[in-house]
């Protein structure tokens, strides 16, 4: 037999009872949700900042950062909002490898979906009660959105499943920002059609059920660059291309047109110490031209609390075994530079 049935999972309510959030934090998510939404909308000119690991590995280290993001928070919170990574599921570009902490709780043990499970709506409700912050992640399997789907502020959709319609279906039954990435061969129409469908209403199976969706007015663009045909990284956030982006938004007619830059991936081509360096870029082109100004909400970083990454099992506290990161001193020094320049 091709697959085998290991085990029934419990339901994304049956998870939610047993980690619940409290009733005063709900507050606080709703109250999150409206200020991260009003810079989606215009109303607010604060700048986004949606920044942390390239996965989350541990749950002491991902505290441990996000307690920190937490406090430069409260030094910026005039100009900046901070949404902490906490990525639980990790894209592999050939499909091996660690794919995350919702199938790894531990990257150096066997795979166990159902504490993965339950690890990671323990991250993300920790990191809420103990922060104050409500984080972002990567929808990477649209059947498990329902196990965070009350705890998530922003939903991130990869350059490999932006063209897949259930991604965009899902999206649609949304009520916070949803980003979705130009897949990896640059080609923007994709990302557009997805935003199209995603800020449409759907009638749909999910999970077992027959929905309706009244489509998520928040969905907008995410500029991650791409790979040519001899597999070379090029970036896609300098001024021509803020201005390309402007012009599709309004010849699609699309609502709330928004930009959030990714500074890492093939933007930087991996060189993780570029982050820095073209988030000044886009800033500067921000204030060189009013409609890119209005357009651009924010940027993605990759970050952590040690510079670069690792391989598994090498046991360095803080430091990405994925893809590598900024560490924590670069980060800070980052926030605050920002900060000035707004």
């Amino acid at each position: 037999m091709s697959m085998e049935f290991i085990r029934k999972l419990p339901i994304p309510q049956e998870i939610k009872q047993e980690l619940p959030l409290s009733v005063a934090f709900e507050l606080l998510k709703k109250q999150r949700d409206e200020a991260i939404a009003q810079v989606f909308t215009g109303e607010s000119d604060k700048l986004l900042l949606i920044i942390g690991p390239c996965s989350a590995d541990r749950e002491d280290a991902v505290m441990e950062y996000i307690h920190r993001l937490a406090r430069m928070q409260e030094q910026v919170k005039d100009r900046i909002i901070i949404i902490p990574r906490i990525y639980t599921n990790k894209p592999r570009t050939n499909g091996t490898g660690y794919k995350g902490m919702v199938h790894q709780p531990d990257p150096t043990k066997a795979e166990d979906m159902l504490e993965g499970l339950r690890s990671i709506r323990k991250l993300h409700v920790r990191a809420i009660e103990e922060t104050g912050l409500t984080c972002a992640d990567e929808m990477l399997y649209p059947e498990n959105y329902r196990y965070l789907s009350d705890l998530l502020s922003y939903v991130a959709v990869g350059a490999r499943s932006v063209e897949d319609q259930q991604h965009r279906l899902t999206v649609s039954g949304m009520d916070i920002p949803a980003g979705m990435k130009n897949p990896t061969s640059g080609d923007l129409s994709v990302m557009f059609n997805s935003i199209y469908a995603a800020q449409s209403s759907h009638t749909f199976l999910y999970r077992g059920w027959e929905v309706r969706t009244t489509g998520d007015p928040l969905a907008h663009a995410i500029l991650r660059g791409y790979v040519n045909k001899h597999g070379e990284s090029l970036p896609n956030y300098h001024y021509e291309d803020l201005l390309l982006t402007h012009h599709l938004y309004e010849e699609r007619g699309l609502v709330n047109p928004a930009v959030i830059v990714d500074t890492n991936h093939a933007n930087s081509n991996k060189q993780y110490l570029e982050q820095p360096r073209i988030v000044s870029e886009v800033l500067h082109c921000c204030r060189h031209n009013d409609d890119i100004r209005r357009m651009v909400k924010g940027f993605m970083i990759e970050s952590y609390l040690v510079d670069g990454a690792q391989k598994v099992g090498e046991g360095v506290y803080g430091k990405s075994i994925t893809d590598p990161c900024l560490g924590w001193e670069k980060t800070e020094d980052l926030i605050l530079r920002v900060a000035d320049l707004l």
